[in-house]
């Protein structure tokens, strides 16, 4: 695995999608948006190299992935999501490290704000 210096990064920023996640029965029945930015950290030398697309993460098939899991099966908790969306990018065999931002701009919150977020970082895991 690379060092964390010789990572490269693909950032797919703003995805939209429409989900039913929340505590709040409306939120369930009714949806509200949800946006997504992605960070995607591997060694992109191989496929710049080589200029080949199967060396690399095919960012297009993953944003499709991403807001497949916005709009799919509900949970509660904003973090649950944004942790299976981490999964799944780290199910990829290049990736060895992604930032997940799930932002939830329609949150129920009594005072204004402008948006409501929750980060994560995630790293694969070593293998035994």
């Amino acid at each position: 695995m690379s060092e964390r210096s010789e990572l490269d990064e693909v950032v797919l920023r703003g995805l939209r999608a429409r989900g039913r996640h929340g505590v709040f029965d409306w939120e369930r029945e009714r949806g509200q948006p949800f946006v997504v930015d992605v960070v995607l950290r591997f060694d992109t030398r191989p496929a710049a190299a080589g200029d080949d697309l199967a060396k690399t993460v095919d960012y297009g098939s993953l944003a499709e992935g991403v807001v497949a899991l916005v709009e799919g099966e509900p949970v509660a908790l904003v973090e649950t999501l944004a942790q299976r969306i981490a999964e799944a990018v780290l199910a990829h065999p290049f990736v060895e490290e992604t930032e997940v931002t799930v932002h939830k701009p329609e949150a129920p919150v009594t005072v204004p704000v402008d948006d409501v977020a929750v980060r994560i970082t995630r790293r694969r895991r070593a293998e035994a």
